[in-house]
């Protein structure tokens, strides 16, 4: 089964270093917010719905930490918190939005004591927390529909278990069709430039029995053509109001492959990962990364010195060329601005 990656202990935030994966399973204790920032900004703790959750538990640390009665300082420490937290990734909307919401909680409640605040700030961070558990096994019902007996599907990067808070999202769809006893196999794309697909999807998969092949990110056309593929299933970082939809750098792409193949493309994420404030992908900030991440391989320099690096961390997936969003409210397509806002009962902007 599905391995925990985040948990609030002991009041600090356990979370699986990543990094260390799979050669090693070995977590980290946050126990101050520098601890944290630099667990999300190095990848400790990646994945849209975990960064959603180490966000809230942030914040709940936050809370922690401060000492004293001093009401103007605990809110503007709060505050500071919350932006410093923010400052550590930009693309995937959960961090933000999970901060939003312990924002919310606290300005509502802002003439009550620090005390009563701290509790409240808890509340709405394990809520969140628990949250994330149950929506990701209501997606995984919903897409295990699109798995058939026999089948055989694809993935990019990890969406699985590492990236939420023990279940999955894109990876939820195939441990729910194994709960339902469906056999079926999974190529995973190795995901460059830092392999999250080879080190985390393919070690969680094999983990949990799943039928796993693995495969360097220039092999999907290839496997495509010669193999028939049944789908592919990705997560998302930031989904906009019209469903183009940021992932890890390389979907894009996947995603063009499939519509020449004719293979169906589905994105599984939860409502916490749409930004209905922006009108399309062209809105969606995209990380830039460092360019030591291209230029060595696992301490192994792979590049001349001095060469220039382009490194963006995600791509857009523009919404025609996907089949389906898997949601926890349940299965948007076709996939349009419209289909968005009627799953959610809102008004996406236009």
């Amino acid at each position: 089964m599905p391995l925990a990656t985040i948990k609030w202990v002991n009041n600090s935030i356990k979370l699986i270093d990543q990094r260390k994966l799979p050669g090693k399973l070995e977590y980290i204790y946050c126990r101050d917010l520098e601890t944290l920032w630099d667990a999300i900004k190095t990848l400790s703790v990646r994945g849209a719905p975990a960064l959603g959750v180490a966000s809230a538990l942030g914040m709940l640390l936050a809370s922690k930490l401060f000492k004293g009665n001093d009401k103007n300082k605990f809110l503007k420490f709060m505050e500071k918190s919350s932006a410093y937290i923010g400052s550590s990734r930009p693309t995937a909307v959960n961090l933000f939005n999970s901060l939003a919401r312990i924002e919310h909680i606290i300005k509502n409640n802002q003439e009550k004591a620090i005390s009563e605040i701290k509790k409240l700030v808890q509340n709405e961070a394990i809520a969140i927390y628990e949250e994330d558990r149950i929506v990701c096994r209501k997606m995984g019902k919903f897409g295990a529909s699109f798995i058939k007996n026999g089948g055989t599907y694809m993935t990019i990067c990890n969406a699985g278990s590492l990236a939420t808070v023990d279940y999955g999202t894109a990876l939820g769809v195939f441990y729910a069709a194994q709960e339902q006893k469906k056999q079926f196999k999974v190529y995973s794309l190795e995901t460059r430039p830092l392999l999250q697909g080879a080190r985390l999807t393919s070690w969680e998969l094999k983990k949990s029995g799943v039928d796993v092949t693995l495969i360097c990110d220039n092999m999907a056309a290839s496997v495509m053509r010669n193999q028939r593929i049944d789908g592919i299933f990705a997560g998302a970082d930031r989904i906009a109001s019209n469903g183009d939809t940021a992932n890890k750098i390389g979907t894009y792409s996947l995603g063009v492959l499939a519509r020449f193949h004719e293979v169906p493309f589905y994105i599984v994420a939860p409502y916490s990962t749409f930004d209905l404030n922006i009108k399309d992908g062209t809105e969606i900030p995209i990380e830039q990364r460092s360019k030591e991440e291209v230029v060595n391989f696992h301490g192994v320099r792979t590049a001349p010195d001095n060469i220039k690096v382009f490194n963006p961390a995600f791509d857009v997936t523009p919404n025609y060329l996907i089949k389906a969003i898997i949601t926890e409210e349940g299965i948007i397509s076709p996939v349009n601005r419209s289909n968005i806002s009627h799953t959610f009962g809102t008004n996406a902007k236009k």
